[in-house]
């Protein structure tokens, strides 16, 4: 690939991000506007956001790395991350809506009355995100290296700067209008390419024949525990992922969350049969990645592989131009969120609080990017899902639909799934893929029911603790607000 094309491509979505980003600062001026862009995000316009900051590197570059890597075992991962809006349309959107806090933190406070509970939420809530922030700036710094030869940190680098300087120009409002534009922006530049793929595969001009490899890795098959335990991931770590949750507090009302969370399935349904197309494209005319790495770049090189010339140029750019749409989508979903927690807790709740925590918020998985090594973009944030379902994902379900829910039972929950997801994400990178056992390199299968065990059993240790508070929070849950007018 022409490094040209690639920095040209990684320069166009920068401006065009920055421009939006400062459109949305022209309109932000109130605190709200800031935080949940003052609720007044309408379905469509929040589902696109949602799924521009959902579809991250794992989706957008690892899903079809993983397929080209193992085969049908990785289709999972679409279908789990699919899944887990249905889950979160079900149980969480409205209620999480209605309770009116602005982050999970509030939320957890609200519920239980306890500051102590909102200061251990805000812990994992940013241990979540600057978590799931590193593999985004992973992902940037392969796609930088692959597509412009340029050093590898200019990528992190570049993204964190990018993200910084359209957060702290105007906060959730600003980047509402980013995130639906880079969704759309990453449909075409998965969805085209993949046209003229097959339109030159089906004209018999390929410039290379199909190998025969089924399983060029050799990888063994995924046995029912693997499949078990990474849907448990995806499906309940969706349900406490803070940078989607806290766009449903920007919805005018109960309602509307819902029909967002339908509109988001069926967005990422028809994305998620592009990057699978081209995992299943890539075993057949493209194996030689699968050794010789890095199969996350799949995405980025098979349309200069297989049209070539500069039809092959221009569909590369427009792909590299998708990946770094979803680098800056996600991360800036999550420097949101991590904002909103931050600026409450430590800053007061300000404007210039929240600027100055969007800060902190990018700069220190920066730093962790750059003293870490990547993985496998779906395999790593499919263990941030892991980490989220044993800790956060268990305190929300109880919180909307268990009176008994208690502020011990809570804490006891999240500190358990913590420590035993974190135990084993720590053993598995020390251990080595290859040496990790199964109940490690995939821990939700016992870690989630773990952490609702102790969160319950010691709620009804501590009943006496349900704070007086509950009946009221969980009637305004449950109670469908009226229409708007301006809706009817």
């Amino acid at each position: 690939m022409n490094p040209v094309v690639g920095v040209a491509a990684f320069a166009a979505v920068s401006l065009a991000t920055a421009v939006i980003g400062f459109y949305g600062l022209r309109i932000s001026r109130t605190t709200g506007d800031f935080y949940v862009a003052s609720r007044t995000v309408k379905p469509w316009w929040n589902a696109s956001a949602i799924g521009g900051e959902y579809l991250s590197a794992a989706s957008f570059l690892g899903v079809a790395g993983l397929i080209l890597l193992s085969g049908t075992d990785a289709l999972w991962y679409p279908v789990g991350y699919t899944a887990g809006y249905l889950m979160l349309l079900l149980f969480v959107a409205a209620p999480l809506r209605r309770s009116g806090a602005y982050t999970i933190p509030d939320f957890t406070e609200a519920r239980l009355d306890s500051r102590a509970v909102r200061r251990v939420t805000s812990l994992v809530v940013v241990l979540v995100g600057w978590l799931y922030i590193v593999p985004q700036l992973h992902g940037a710094a392969l796609a930088i290296r692959i597509t412009t030869g340029l050093p590898a940190w200019v990528g992190p680098v570049a993204v964190v700067a990018v993200v910084c300087i359209t957060v702290v120009a105007g906060g959730m409002r600003s980047i509402t209008f980013v995130q639906a534009f880079q969704y759309w922006l990453k449909l075409t530049a998965v969805a085209v390419p993949i046209v003229f793929m097959l339109l030159v595969l089906g004209g018999n001009s390929s410039p290379a024949e199909a190998a025969p490899a089924v399983n060029p890795t050799a990888l063994a098959p995924s046995g029912p525990y693997q499949v078990i335990s990474l849907l448990v991931a995806l499906l309940f770590g969706t349900l406490g992922l803070p940078h989607v949750l806290v766009r449903f507090y920007t919805n005018p009302d109960g309602q509307s969350a819902r029909r967002t969370t339908l509109i988001v399935l069926g967005l990422l349904s028809v994305f998620y049969l592009f990057p699978t197309a081209y995992g299943m494209i890539g075993r057949a005319y493209a194996p030689d990645l699968a050794q010789s790495g890095p199969a996350d770049a799949l995405v980025l090189l098979l349309p200069g592989r297989l049209v070539g010339g500069a039809a092959g140029d221009l569909l590369s750019a427009l792909v590299v131009a998708g990946a770094f749409g979803a680098f800056l989508s996600t991360t800036s979903g999550l420097v949101v969120s991590l904002a909103g927690v931050i600026s409450q807790d430590v800053f007061g709740g300000s404007v210039r609080g929240f600027r100055l925590a969007a800060l902190i918020s990018a700069l220190v998985p920066l730093g962790i990017a750059s003293m870490t090594e990547s993985l496998a973009l779906a395999g790593s944030v499919g263990l941030v899902f892991a980490f989220t379902a044993s800790t956060i994902c268990p305190v929300l379900l109880l919180g909307i639909w268990w009176r008994g829910l208690t502020d011990a039972g809570a804490i006891a929950g999240m500190v358990t799934g913590g420590v035993l997801c974190g135990s084993a994400m720590v053993a598995g990178s020390v251990l080595g893929a290859t040496q990790t056992p199964s109940w490690l390199a995939q821990p939700a299968a016992w870690t989630v029911p773990a952490a609702f065990a102790v969160t319950i059993l010691v709620s009804r240790a501590t009943r006496g603790r349900v704070p007086r508070t509950m009946t009221r929070l969980m009637t305004r849950l449950h109670t469908p607000e009226r229409p708007l007018a301006t809706e009817r």
